[in-house]
């Protein structure tokens, strides 16, 4: 029996091999030539690094919009005077050689690099961040790991604030959590003794006045907003010194409305005039429960199976009393871990806080 594969065409009249019209197969001694082999990559359309590349600008206004970038790697490099902006997630970024630009990058999966860099503001939302040889950026940060600086001074750093409708959505295709965003929690590599090559923007800093909206009419069909309350990423306090002495811890549990009922109690709580210091997303096991829970752990273990938890640090005097009353009026239907007391709460988040740390390896 043969196979299908096996099989060739009856010989022409005169024993000649005739080839297909339009095949390009050629008849040689009565055999027929293979077709060459195609293969999917065979098929792909070819990316030109051009497409995804600004280099040797001076004095313009650049950008990509949504869908433009689509996961693919970007350049930026030897710019002056420019303003820049990725609507797009990408793949990872490298700025080098950048002077008094103003740059928006849209969610990174993997890495951006600053190097010698100076005298840019940034807004960027990224899984790692590095800066090598720049001196006075200031940078409106989203990082899901702890963001490193090299051989780098007179940097500034405050939490990304920005919104348009796509961003969450690309937020999602780069991996990227809105609750991870370790924005202050900077590490030096090259620290100078006796000076701080970085601190943190004013409070108040408004991020519209360091990055302004694009001017280009191209650009200005991205519909932006840059108002706090509106921002993808919840604006935290990060590692500013808090107000009070008492913190709340309020954990939520995975399913359909994790993400908007952390939004709500975040609007809620901030609305009563309480600070929102820091947010997690992360996944717990049974022995995790046990340590942040203690001996309420036996009644949130079985909701570890469906996701990660979301959790929230919030801090103000009341902070407690506020948060549980909040949950119960708003979240009745909903399980909600919040801290029992002003007495537990500090080591609540304590050992919540640790424990996510361990486990995102910082």
């Amino acid at each position: 029996m043969g196979c299908c594969f096996s099989r060739r065409r009856k010989p022409a009249q005169g024993g000649q091999q005739q080839a297909a019209p339009g095949t390009g197969q050629e008849a040689a001694g009565g055999e027929e030539k293979a077709p060459p082999p195609q293969y999917s990559w065979d098929q792909r359309a070819k990316v030109d690094p051009k497409d995804y590349t600004f280099s040797g600008l001076k004095d313009e206004t650049v950008g990509r919009l949504p869908g433009k970038v689509a996961g693919q790697q970007f350049v930026i490099q030897d710019c002056e005077n420019c303003s820049i902006y990725i609507f797009d997630h990408s793949a990872t970024i490298t700025i080098d050689d950048c002077v008094n630009c103003q740059i928006f990058l849209g969610p990174i999966k993997g890495s951006v690099f600053f190097r010698d860099c100076k005298d840019c503001k940034c807004i960027v939302a990224c899984q790692q961040f590095r800066t090598r040889d720049c001196k006075k950026l200031e940078v409106f940060l989203c990082c899901a790991t702890q963001p490193i600086i090299e051989s780098s001074t007179s940097m500034k750093f405050g939490c990304f604030q920005y919104y348009y409708p796509e961003l969450a959505l690309q937020f999602k295709d780069a991996g990227l959590s809105i609750f991870n965003n370790t924005w202050s929690n900077i590490h030096d590599f090259t620290p100078v003794s006796g000076e701080n090559n970085w601190g943190l923007l004013p409070e108040d800093a408004v991020v519209q006045d360091y990055v302004p909206l694009p001017s280009s009419e191209e650009l200005k069909a991205v519909r932006i907003s840059t108002d706090a309350t509106r921002s993808i990423i919840p604006v935290t306090r990060g590692r500013r010194q808090k107000s009070s002495d008492e913190s709340c811890l309020a954990v939520f549990f995975a399913g359909d409305y994790t993400t908007a009922n952390a939004r709500k109690l975040i609007d809620e709580m901030t609305g009563k005039g309480f600070q929102l210091v820091q947010t997690k997303e992360v996944s717990m096991k049974a022995e995790d429960a046990h340590r942040v829970f203690q001996q309420c752990a036996s009644e949130f273990i079985p909701l570890l199976e469906k996701g990660p938890v979301v959790a929230l640090e919030f801090n103000g005097d009341g902070a407690v009393e506020g948060c549980r009353s909040t949950v119960n009026d708003v979240f009745s239907g909903t399980k909600v871990f919040v801290s029992e007391s002003k007495a537990s709460a500090s080591q609540d988040v304590d050992n919540f806080y640790n424990f996510a740390d361990m486990q995102m390896g910082m």
